[in-house]
């Protein structure tokens, strides 16, 4: 301290003869003097003078406030840690209590994708999403908690994520696919409050390319009939029936979650001509009539479904040996006959009707595929004369 700035206490004779205490000294250049009744006084003021001197000198201030000592020093701490910054303590506090989440609220990627996916079960249960949905978050999921194992969901940032949607050089239609299950994922997490805001909304997304893909791969007609003619010599022809109502109705041919996999055998009426695809079987969920043409009724005929099931015992087997023996892709049968079927009777509302589909997906994706003459040998397309039945057994 100055030493213009000590201060002393002396006894003091005031004119009218009665005697004081005397605090006098120097504060910043400015003489002090004050007079107190007894020396007690006189000392805790000029304990409080010297008090203030030495605040003034070293900046601190006297004040009144709720802080303990120790939440004051950390006050003043964090003050200094902001010296330079345009922002106050106040606006980092705020996004610090936005962001951050007490390890109380911390769930690890498996436990919340475990907490996830038993919703998303019960909501296929329930018949509000399809199996193959179901299966495309888990796998998605299962992807994600592998490329960040160990990681609590608040520990993903939108670069990560973005890097993940991108990996093995995905295209642009798989990274939007990707993206499409892993946001709701996140959403549920910022819902249950284990994410303070939802990385996802900052992950691009591509758009526009929908219209970008092209016309459906379909068989020739020829080709059609190659396939006919090896499944009439295959196992005694136990895979005429899938092959045939994929081929000649249109069936989804997924033999796990698609409409193959749940249409019976009292849903095609040979006698009426149609198959009532139920809303049930329908991956769509609504309800459509198929007509049986002319050929897949010969087919039917000739191979009874209650003589050739659908799924016969061995199908798994039996249809990978088909799909090798044809290098076939998946839903080709159906858009061949989607295809074949326009250029025939030349109606895409009545193809979106028997198909399932709206009419906008037929123009684009299966018109003028298929010149008339070509569609009319396909639906010529009839078993070998003289088969004989064998009954098969069912799948267990």
């Amino acid at each position: 301290m100055n030493h213009e700035e000590l201060f002393d206490v002396r006894r003091f004779e005031n004119r009218n003869g009665v005697s004081s205490w005397r605090v006098s000294g120097w504060l910043h250049g400015v003489r002090i003097r004050r007079n107190f009744k007894s020396r007690e006084e006189a000392a805790a003021g000029k304990a409080a003078l010297e008090i203030k001197a030495e605040q003034d000198t070293s900046g601190l201030r006297s004040i009144t406030t709720r802080l303990t000592a120790e939440q004051a020093s950390e006050a003043e701490a964090v003050f200094r840690r902001l010296e330079g910054r345009s922002r106050s303590l106040g606006f980092y506090v705020d996004y610090a209590l936005a962001t951050y989440r007490d390890p109380i609220h911390d769930r690890t990627l498996g436990e919340a994708s475990k907490h996830y996916l038993e919703v998303r079960a019960s909501d296929e249960i329930q018949g509000q999403l399809s199996h193959r949905q179901m299966l495309s978050f888990r796998w998605e999921l299962r992807a994600l908690e592998s490329a960040f194992r160990g990681k609590t969901v608040s520990e993903l940032s939108a670069d990560a994520l973005t890097g993940f949607l991108k990996r093995g050089l995905a295209s642009k239609k798989t990274y939007n696919n990707r993206r499409g299950l892993i946001g709701p994922f996140l959403k549920f997490c910022l819902l249950k409050d284990w994410i303070a805001t939802n990385p996802i909304d900052r992950v691009p997304h591509f758009r526009g390319i929908g219209h970008r893909r092209g016309s459906a791969p379909t068989l020739s007609a020829s080709q059609c009939a190659e396939i006919m003619e090896w499944a009439e010599n295959e196992s005694h022809g136990a895979l005429i029936p899938f092959i045939a109502l994929c081929l000649f109705a249109g069936i989804r041919p997924d033999p796990y979650v698609g409409e193959i996999a749940k249409l019976e055998p009292k849903h095609v009426r040979v006698d009426t001509g149609v198959i009532l695809i139920e809303p049930e079987v329908s991956k769509v969920r609504m309800k459509r009539a198929v007509a049986i043409q002319p050929n897949l009724a010969a087919w039917l005929a000739a191979y009874p479904l209650d003589r050739y099931p659908i799924m016969p015992r061995g199908f798994r087997r039996l249809r990978l040996k088909f799909r090798k023996r044809f290098n076939l892709s998946h839903d080709i049968l159906r858009h061949t006959f989607v295809s074949m079927f326009v250029a025939k009777f030349r109606s895409m509302g009545e193809a979106a009707l028997q198909a399932g589909n709206s009419e906008s997906i037929i123009r684009k994706h299966y018109l003028d595929l298929k010149t008339p003459a070509e569609a009319e040998a396909f639906f010529n397309i009839r078993p070998q004369a003289g088969q004989s039945i064998v009954a098969l057994p069912r799948v267990v």
